[in-house]
């Protein structure tokens, strides 16, 4: 029976024979124990830097997103609400569900601790969203126009973008 690693190495390497420009990949470690996460996202980052390859890298994992992208995006209801480089995203999030999202992850740094914010309500339905902004019932900084408007996605400049009336274009 082949080991997670070797699985994941020979998917791998099945992606990499017509030497592509763009790989997607969809929870590519979700399933692994972590040692073999880290293997493989090392492996990740070095094919990016000896192939030059582009990810689009589709994960819940918070950790494995600050590890392998230069820009994430953020969806809701499959809907983007916040993209933006890395760094800026993760210490200077945007929107709110952004800032819930990022406040639920485990902090690396011992001892240092995030404000929790803790979303009211039930996640509406992909099927039948709301109307306005999607994310607005259980937003806690929402407004009345939020439950009326679509917020679009529109540049904050630095290479982020948000979709939020929070931050109007």
């Amino acid at each position: 029976m082949n080991s997670p690693a070797a699985s994941a190495s020979a998917s791998a390497s099945r992606a990499l024979a017509l030497n592509p420009e763009l790989i997607i990949g969809d929870e590519p470690v979700s399933a692994l124990d972590v040692s073999i996460q880290a293997q493989i996202i090392n492996l990740l980052k070095r094919l990016q830097a000896e192939l030059g390859l582009t990810y689009i890298l589709i994960s819940h994992n918070l950790s494995v997103v600050s590890h392998v992208c230069d820009v994430v995006a953020v969806m809701y209801l499959g809907q983007i609400v916040e993209m933006a480089p890395r760094e800026a995203l993760y210490f200077d999030a945007k929107h709110p569900y952004t800032q819930a999202l990022l406040s639920a992850a485990p902090e690396p740094e011992p001892g240092r601790r995030r404000q929790r914010i803790i979303l009211k309500g039930d996640v509406p339905s992909p099927v039948s969203p709301p109307p306005g902004c999607r994310f607005h019932p259980r937003c806690p900084q929402a407004m009345a126009r939020c439950a009326v408007e679509v917020p679009r996605l529109h540049k904050l400049g630095d290479g982020r973008m948000v979709a939020c009336h929070l931050h109007p274009a």
